[in-house]
């Protein structure tokens, strides 16, 4: 199936039919991508032990693209603790990065912070080669001055975001 920038962008629960198309998209990064982005496989199995995780496979039309994990912040046992919801994970296959879907992604997702009555997502990167620092920049997340471990935490003003977003149409 062909993917590309106009296809449709879906975020699908992950089943037993998927779990391993799923989880097979982290071989795809690279090396200094795979330091900064955990591997599916362990994502989905720390989603399915912690009460505040939710998780979808991303689809570009038919085809599984990515992974998505928020985390309300309320779980301290998870060792995240922030006042809104948390990306804890993001990540586009290798082939279909470049085409728009993590910005779609964090898009769908602002979509749905806004409509739980929440106007912030935050979120946290790994810094050095492989960084999606440059891409969270892009999108308007800010630095907060906090980190988690090493990682510096940043916030988005969903707001601004999906205002920005509606505008360009």
């Amino acid at each position: 199936m062909n993917v590309d920038a106009r296809s449709d962008l879906s975020l699908r629960q992950v089943t037993a039919l998927n779990v391993e198309e799923v989880c097979d998209l982290s071989d795809t990064l690279t090396a200094e991508q795979q330091e900064m982005v955990a591997d599916n496989a362990r994502s989905l199995a720390v989603g399915f032990c912690s009460g505040s995780a939710w998780f979808r496979a991303v689809y570009a039309g038919g085809t599984p693209v990515g992974f998505v994990m928020t985390h309300t912040g309320y779980d301290w046992d998870d060792d995240i603790e922030c006042p809104g919801v948390y990306l804890w994970r993001l990540m586009v296959a290798r082939p279909y990065q470049g085409m728009g879907f993590g910005r779609r992604v964090v898009e769908l997702v602002a979509r749905d912070v806004l409509a739980s009555g929440r106007t912030e997502l935050f979120t946290s990167f790994g810094e050095g080669a492989g960084s999606p620092e440059a891409f969270y920049d892009r999108l308007g997340f800010v630095r907060t001055g906090d980190s988690y471990g090493d990682e510096p935490e940043v916030v988005l003003d969903v707001r601004r975001f999906l205002a920005a977003v509606d505008a360009a149409g």
